[in-house]
């Protein structure tokens, strides 16, 4: 039997439908369908248009949508569920509304204007079980948007769907509401006049709250925010609101806008405790006062074996995520401002965001705003520090401009200026003494740096990965491992993890693993394909691996390089300290076929 084509193809369906709809259209029936007619126009329909999306039909109270891309469809729907949550600040409780929203990625079936199949079905059931203001995923969605999405995503485990035959591992998201200012008590005005700023990035960590059902618990999560309180302030690069002041919120609705102003500062974090037997879970959101924007979200669990314990690990990763989110948030702000009236911090933020788009032109364009930032302020010892980090990219990616002596002559000077300014905060012994080792040479004074870092901030992702390049240099391959998966753990979604996981190759290499280097070394060009220093290890695991046509293409690339690289040239510049080490490498580029 012949059987008519059918077209097909794979996409992102979201669908969506208003809680309670009947209940709101029984209280008022024509005010609802008007309020809801406006946030169409207002909200939905335009949050569809931003991400690309198509409105494929209108189901009265609700929609089905239609994306390209499944990051599209989960930040559509974030950024809808967030804009409900604002417009019903001061809606009373019984007559809001509330948008349930369900997305699944699969293949459907197109008839003319319409879609069929799985794939719409799923999300359709994911829509039914969705919380009213939230939204509920597919774990086929869930594993394309993991490290693409900054939201926080709660495991529901499998459910079963009416009409789908398998289970489904189902991901679900909450949007907190927002409180009205009206309700906060005890606070300043609405009206009163805000503090003002300071002049490097503010936070105040706000009393977390006790989901335990347990007022017995409040001392474990009174003291794990005081930790964290603790652990913000040794950094020299924040400013961090006391706990009394942020204790005087305690079991008050707030604001979050109201609290930037109220305590002059630029980001909020606020989370929950849940203690459930012998179990406990954390979670927390970083967010931006000024726009009510969520930076960052994650959670924690564990067993509760040692409270204390508990209290340290927690600290150590939420400190660890929330910094490079708020230098990140601080760079997209800088970006922002026009040049002309930029102060030395500004222009250090700008050369920041040059050096993370790692391209060779915006690796000159940062070391000269390093260069500015410091002529402002002639003492800033991060800017120094910055700009002997130029130094170490323009190595790994082969940009050199100038001759490799004068290169090392120049990390060496900006390194030593950066510390004579400052060895007491960890962000710049950590750039300078990556310099001294990687670019210089003083491999033993750079280990002693880092460690020092790691010493004063043992969260700083940036210390760890670093403390994993100088072990490997020094031959001390399972420290280096160590380091590496340290900062993997404490920074996951670093746009810089590339430089981490070309670390892990090399430690693989030397210790004879080169199908698990190669693994790492593939890993690492995915996120960053021109990068040098993992183009050469992915050659060095094929040649040992018999791979040879494979390890000969990727040298013949490398030639194009100018200079072009030579094992002798290699030999004189790196600074591993184990000669085995060094003839393995040498062994490996001679087969994949680099000159002498």
């Amino acid at each position: 039997m012949s059987r008519e084509h059918v077209e097909r193809r794979l996409a992102a369906i979201l669908a969506a439908d208003v809680a309670g709809s009947c209940r709101l259209i029984g209280i008022d029936e024509e005010g609802a369908l008007a309020q809801l007619k406006a946030l169409r126009k207002t909200l939905f329909d335009p949050k569809i248009s931003d991400h690309r999306g198509r409105i494929v039909k209108n189901t009265g109270d609700g929609a089905l949508v239609e994306f390209g891309s499944v990051v599209d469809a989960v930040r559509c729907a974030n950024e809808i569920q967030s804009g409900m949550a604002e417009h019903n600040t001061d809606v009373p409780q019984d007559k809001r509304i509330e948008f349930r929203i369900g997305i699944h990625v699969g293949d459907i079936i197109i008839a003319e204007d319409d879609i069929f199949g799985d794939g719409v079905n799923i999300a359709v059931r994911l829509e039914g079980i969705a919380e009213p203001g939230g939204f509920s995923i597919s774990d086929d969605a869930h594993r394309q948007i993991r490290g693409k999405v900054d939201i926080i995503l709660e495991d529901t485990g499998s459910q079963s769907l009416k009409n789908i035959a398998e289970p489904i591992r189902v991901w679900r998201v909450r949007i907190a509401p927002i409180s009205s200012p009206a309700m906060v008590t005890n606070l300043s005005s609405e009206t009163a006049q805000p503090l003002p700023l300071p002049d490097k990035p503010s936070i105040a960590v706000l009393p977390f709250q006790n989901m335990s059902g347990d007022p017995e618990q409040e001392y474990f999560t009174d003291g794990m925010v005081e930790d964290i309180i603790t652990g913000l302030s040794r950094s020299k690069s924040l400013f961090v609101i006391a706990r009394h002041s942020t204790f005087t919120y305690k079991g008050k609705a707030v604001d979050i806008k109201q609290v930037g102003r109220e305590l002059g500062v630029r980001y909020v974090l606020e989370g929950s405790v849940r203690k459930a037997g012998n179990r406990v879970r954390i979670s927390g959101q970083l967010i931006d006062a000024a726009t009510r924007t969520h930076l960052w979200a994650d959670r924690f669990d564990s067993q509760l074996d040692d409270i204390f314990d508990l209290q340290d690990r927690v600290t150590m990763n939420v400190i660890g995520a929330i910094s490079p989110k708020l230098e990140r948030a601080e760079i997209d702000r800088a970006k922002r401002k026009p040049t002309e009236s930029l102060q030395a911090y500004d222009y250090y933020l700008r050369a920041l965001a040059c050096v993370y788009r790692f391209a060779r032109e915006t690796n000159i364009e940062a070391l000269k705003l390093t260069k500015i930032a410091n002529g402002i302020d002639p003492e800033f010892a991060a800017a120094y520090a910055l700009g002997a980090r130029c130094y170490v990219q323009r190595k790994a990616f082969g940009w050199r401009i100038d001759t490799v002596a004068q290169e090392i002559a120049e990390a060496r000077r900006l390194a030593r200026r950066a510390l004579e300014l400052d060895k007491d905060d960890p962000s710049v012994l950590a750039l300078a003494g990556a310099a001294l080792a990687d670019v210089v040479g003083e491999v033993e004074e750079g280990a002693a740096l880092v460690s020092r870092a790691i010493k004063l901030d043992p969260n700083m992702a940036a210390a760890r990965h670093w403390s994993g390049w100088i072990h490997l240099y020094l031959g001390q391959l399972d420290a280096a491992i160590k380091q590496f998966e340290f900062a993997l753990r404490l920074n996951p979604l670093d746009q810089r993890i590339f430089n981490v996981q070309t670390g892990l190759a090399y430690a693989h290499f030397f210790a004879g693993r080169n199908e698990e280097a190669s693994t790492w070394a593939t890993t690492a060009l995915r996120q960053q394909p021109d990068y040098r220093t993992a183009q050469f290890i992915l050659a060095a695991c094929h040649a040992m691996s018999g791979r040879i046509e494979e390890a000969r293409e990727i040298c013949a690339r490398l030639m194009q390089l100018n200079p072009p690289p030579r094992i002798s040239g290699f030999r004189d510049e790196a600074p591993f300290r184990r000669a085995q080490d060094i003839d393995r490498l040498a062994q490996a580029f001679r087969i994949a076929g680099m000159p002498e």
